[in-house]
């Protein structure tokens, strides 16, 4: 798994906008202390934060399973861009076999799928995916055969979500009852996001609390 920050709002859009409320423009010291604390006391202490909207950020993810992906999905107010499987099947149909079972063979298999760590899910993962591959070879076009996709096929694509929503899904998805994959997303995207920004999402980073 890659998690890349693309692009992200600078801070002082952030208070500048909490400011407009109050006309406290004079006040701005352009995004450094004064305004980092208005941001933390009006967007995190008192629960205005439909204010942290205006803070968006734009991620490059890479090398989550779709099981991840359909997670990652329910989190509705984002904009997701996937690689399409329409266009990108191809590259399964251009390998050799994954079969027989072994250690070079998993490790080839590896650059296309998640694996769990458990072996009897990891290597049904293995030999679906020889399915889906000889049917590709077989001429089915990809738009059929991706219906035979393994859940743990691996995907990417850019997220671009707000500050707002962002804390809800750290929150969430930091949890030690979420999904491993979509828990280890949540921490590399906390990872990826600017030092600057972080006193933003810390407290709602579930390892942070404990």
């Amino acid at each position: 798994m890659k998690v890349v920050l693309r692009h992200y709002t600078p801070i002082e859009i952030c208070s500048l906008s909490i400011r407009t409320c109050w006309q406290s423009f004079d006040k701005s010291d352009n995004g450094g202390e004064k305004d980092m604390a208005l941001i933390d006391r009006v967007g995190n202490k008192n629960k205005h934060s439909s204010t942290l909207e205006h803070l968006y950020y734009n991620f490059y993810i890479q090398d989550i399973s779709r099981a991840c992906l359909q997670e990652l999905a329910r989190h509705r107010i984002a904009s997701l861009s996937v690689k399409s499987t329409r266009y990108t099947l191809k590259e399964l149909k251009e390998e050799e076999t994954f079969l027989p079972l072994s250690d070079i063979n998993k490790k080839r298999a590896e650059r296309f799928l998640v694996f769990t760590k458990n072996t009897l899910v990891d290597e049904a993962s293995i030999q679906a995916l020889e399915k889906l591959r000889c049917i590709l070879v077989d001429g089915v076009s990809n738009d059929i055969a991706k219906y035979a996709l393994p859940e743990s096929y691996k995907t990417e694509l850019a997220w671009s979500i707000n500050a707002r929503s962002l804390q809800n899904f750290l929150e969430l998805r930091s949890s030690k009852s979420a999904l491993w994959e979509i828990r280890e997303l949540s921490n590399a995207v906390f990872e990826a996001l600017p030092q600057e920004h972080k006193f933003i999402f810390v407290e709602k980073m579930q390892d942070c609390k404990q």
